[in-house]
């Protein structure tokens, strides 16, 4: 069979690092085209993919059968409507629109026109995260109770990049990752409580940033759930402090496969997506902890289940209705923190 031949839309951190070279290494996916402006980037990594052609040319080429939309998130909406139009399918890098209603009409009109519609939610495939996964389904944790998931890093200067400039800030650039982990483990919260702030100092007067931290609380019947993002912690180093009614699990230091793609190094090198740090396993009533080998990081999973998907007419290894759940609580959080109270999950 004829690999499905895909049409990457933007090539900056998004394209360059995650889909680009992800597509390229998965059997069964062509990396056809590419739509940016830099041209010659893409001819020195790609040369054998077609580069510069216009969106509508590429919309019109009825060999594309995948579009991959890694464009800024104000572009998602329109971009992905002109795909479902033209009969592509769509991976759309997280989150899927900025707004929830406006993602639910794209998701709503790729059902009606059977367009397969998911979003890029890599880090369901970190190393750290598939530790923890196999920890819980082999019972090592017990019932889980406490949940902290922290993505903190050291930026102290002022940046002005269109992430930088989102109302939600951290929240909705890396709170879509931890939201969707979370989900994943635990299934939708009773409610959700955000605290937003903008603590950088040296902040112009004049000037209105967004939030640089965020830490939100998704409350269950039985477990809390706190998700944490800083960009002004010198020490970044935790991860997952996670405690069960048998044992607790810490584990520091993030996945390793951005950073591994920035340095040049691709999918398939023997390397990629190996953990260095290990995590910490203490067993309840234990008077020390043991150590646990992180497990392979392995974002290129989500593309070979999306190229399984494309053949075997099955759904994407990311459904649209888990990426608009995604969307619900990072919008229950701007909500929370906007009114300064805790927002139901349960209401409708």
């Amino acid at each position: 069979m004829s690999p499905h031949r895909v049409a990457l839309v933007g090539f900056g951190l998004a394209g360059k690092a995650f889909h680009a070279p992800l597509i390229a290494a998965t059997p069964g996916l062509e990396l056809a085209a590419i739509v940016t402006s830099r041209e010659e980037e893409v001819r020195a990594l790609y040369p054998h993919t077609a580069v510069g052609r216009s969106y509508a040319e590429l919309l019109a080429d009825p060999s594309i059968a995948l579009v991959v939309l890694a464009t800024p998130d104000h572009l998602h909406a329109e971009h992905a409507v002109a795909a479902i139009e033209a009969g592509k399918h769509l991976v759309i890098d997280k989150p899927l629109t900025p707004a929830l209603a406006e993602a639910r009409r794209v998701a709503e009109h790729a059902r009606l026109r059977g367009t397969m519609l998911s979003v890029f939610h890599n880090r369901r495939w970190d190393g750290d995260f598939l530790t923890l996964r196999d920890l819980v389904a082999k019972g090592q944790m017990g019932e889980i109770i406490e949940y902290d998931s922290h993505f903190d890093r050291l930026k102290p200067g002022i940046t002005h990049r269109w992430k930088d400039q989102r109302d939600g800030g951290v929240w909705q650039d890396l709170g879509p990752h931890l939201v969707d982990q979370a989900l994943v483990l635990f299934g939708r919260p009773l409610a959700v409580s955000a605290d937003l702030a903008v603590l950088k100092p040296g902040r112009p007067k004049s000037e209105k940033l967004a939030a640089d931290y965020a830490c939100v609380t998704l409350r269950y019947p039985a477990a809390r759930v706190r998700l944490h993002m800083s960009q002004t912690r010198a020490d970044h180093g935790l991860r997952l402090s996670v405690h069960g009614t048998k044992a607790s699990f810490t584990k520091h230091g993030l996945d390793t496969q951005e950073e591994q793609s920035k340095a040049g190094m691709v999918p398939g090198d023997p390397q990629w997506g190996v953990d260095p740090q290990p995590g910490q396993l203490t067993q309840a009533g234990a008077a020390g902890s043991s150590r646990v080998e992180a497990m392979r990081g392995d974002y290129g999973a989500y593309y070979r289940g999306f190229a399984a998907a494309l053949s075997d007419k099955t759904p994407p290894p990311v459904t649209a209705e888990e990426a608009l759940a995604v969307m619900e609580v990072i919008e229950a959080g701007l909500t929370s923190h906007a009114e300064r109270r805790e927002i139901s999950m349960t209401d409708g």
